[in-house]
This record gives C-alpha cells, sequence and structure tokens, in this order.
C-alpha cells in the first residue's frame, strides 16, 4: 500500500529583478533549485509559488499579504538584501509561522535576523554544492513543517523574545455579487489599458511633452523601455491583461535595485498607464 501524498503550500519570497550583479535568469535558477529540492521530499507534494503570483490580475500587496498568512512554510532567499524581501521577511515572522532563510554564499548575515538559522548556497551555482544545498533544504523543509504540526512554539520565532501577541489576519466571507464587482472593475481597468494602447486617432494639438513630464514618469519610462528591449515586445504586446502584473513587478523591483523608492504600485501603474498614453500620441502622424 503506497504512503498517501500530502500537499505542503509553500510560498517563496526572493528577488526576481537583477540586483548586485545577479541577472534576471540566475533568480529564476535558483526558483529552479528550490523547485526541484522540495519536490523530492517523501510523502509531500508541492508546487512553490513566490507570494506575489496569482491566478488573477487584483492588487498584488493582497496577493503578496494573503501568501505569507497562509502558507504552510515560507521559503525566503535573503541574497544581495534585497528591500521587498526583507520586508516580507519581516511580516511573515511577525505571523510567528514556519519560515526557512536561505542566501547565497556572498551575502553577509542581517543583524535583525542573524540568529535564524540560514541555509547557504553558492553564489555560482555550482553544480556539486547545489546538490547538497537541495538535499539540506528538502530536509529542513519536511522537518520544519512535521515541527510546527507537532509543536508549533518549537518553531516559533517570537517565542525567544517574551510573551509578544502574534499578528492575525481577520478573515471575512465576501457576498458572491460583491466579490464579481470588483472583479470585473479591475477587468475594466485592464481593458481601458488594451484599448487605448490601439488608439490612433490623437489630434497633433495634444501631443505631449517630455518636458512636462515628473521625474518618476522619466524614470518608469526608462524602466519600461528596459523591459520592452529584455522581452522583446513592442507597447501593444506590452498593454495585455496578461503582460501587465509582470510589467509592474519588474518596474517596481527595477526602481528599487537602482536606489528609486519606494514607490507605491498604484503610483506605478499610474506612470505605465501614461507611458501607453504618451508612446501613442507622440507617435501618430
Amino acid at each position: 500500500m503506497t504512503e498517501e501524498t500530502k500537499f505542503l503550500n509553500i510560498g517563496l519570497v526572493m528577488p526576481i529583478a537583477p540586483i548586485d550583479g545577479c541577472s534576471t535568469d540566475h533568480w529564476l535558477d535558483v526558483k529552479r533549485i528550490i523547485t526541484e529540492a522540495v519536490s523530492s521530499m517523501p510523502g509531500y507534494s508541492s508546487n512553490p509559488k513566490i507570494v506575489s503570483e496569482g491566478d488573477s490580475s487584483g492588487l498584488i500587496h493582497k496577493r503578496i499579504v494573503e501568501g505569507l498568512y497562509t502558507s504552510d512554510i515560507i521559503i525566503c532567499d535573503v541574497s544581495c538584501k534585497n528591500p521587498n524581501v526583507m520586508f516580507e521577511l519581516g511580516m511573515r515572522l511577525a505571523f510567528d509561522k514556519p519560515t526557512i532563510i536561505i542566501k547565497d554564499d556572498k551575502t553577509d548575515y542581517t543583524f535583525d535576523a542573524g540568529v535564524i538559522e540560514h541555509l547557504q548556497y553558492p553564489r555560482d551555482l555550482r553544480y556539486k554544492s547545489v546538490v547538497e544545498f537541495k538535499e539540506l533544504l528538502s530536509e529542513k523543509v519536511r522537518a520544519t513543517h512535521e515541527e510546527s504540526i507537532q509543536d508549533g512554539n518549537k518553531s516559533s520565532f517570537l517565542k525567544s523574545f517574551g510573551t509578544i501577541k502574534v499578528a492575525s489576519i481577520q478573515e471575512d466571507e465576501v457576498p458572491v455579487n460583491e466579490f464579481f464587482i470588483q472583479t470585473l472593475k479591475e477587468i475594466q481597468n485592464d481593458i481601458s489599458v488594451i484599448k487605448s494602447s490601439q488608439r490612433s486617432d490623437y489630434p497633433k494639438n495634444q501631443r505631449p511633452d517630455w518636458a512636462s513630464l515628473t521625474r518618476l514618469n522619466k524614470i518608469i519610462f526608462k524602466s519600461m523601455e528596459k523591459y520592452s528591449n529584455q522581452k522583446n515586445l513592442k507597447i501593444h504586446e506590452m498593454a495585455t491583461v496578461e503582460s501587465l502584473e509582470d510589467l509592474i513587478d519588474y518596474v517596481t523591483n527595477d526602481l528599487e535595485a537602482t536606489g528609486f523608492g519606494p514607490v507605491t504600485r498604484s503610483k506605478i501603474r499610474s506612470g505605465i498607464y501614461t507611458y501607453f498614453d504618451f508612446m501613442l500620441k507622440s507617435s501618430t502622424p
């Protein structure tokens, strides 16, 4: 008789954009290594996802908080000390739920999180060392999860600092009609962007002036040009429901990596909409 396989909800907190000499492809390789490691755990199945990932468009901050709160285990890669990663790690620790921290061998320990065990892997992703890291990570995930089930306090971070009330999220049921109304509004916003990307009827006297743009918009524009070149996408291809969230993620991380921030996601979304409008008006004969 085969052993029943249990599904383990694993959330990932890690960099995704270039930082400290590590490219986007580097982080994709790290994510693949983590996924391969947890897929080898006997008795468990999993499909690790970055906590910002979701099946719908919607507010990314909501998805992040829900992912941080509801995941059985969070694997957090603090390599390069990405500000977003460190913030999300702090939030997960405030929830006092099972968390595994990993880092590469080029990143120093952070004072606040240094008391927590870190699993280390080589930044150059050398094969032999990566194989050893995958084995350690697999065992650590399994052991941490099982300890948290048997004795939640054993893996508690906050208990080290005394009696502290753990942060929690109020869970409310949303009526079906309200859920559909909210979802339709989000879809309408994205469709409006797609429609604006296809317009070609702007009068000449309404063409925008580059000098009139804010400094933030100019920086967002440059980031979007980098995204366009890397992905080899044209304007109308970026302004799709499928591409918008990935584009916002890229610009957010690019601005933070270059030291410009923090910038709210709503401002970045507004800047992206302005870019589409600006470029289409500028290209109109």
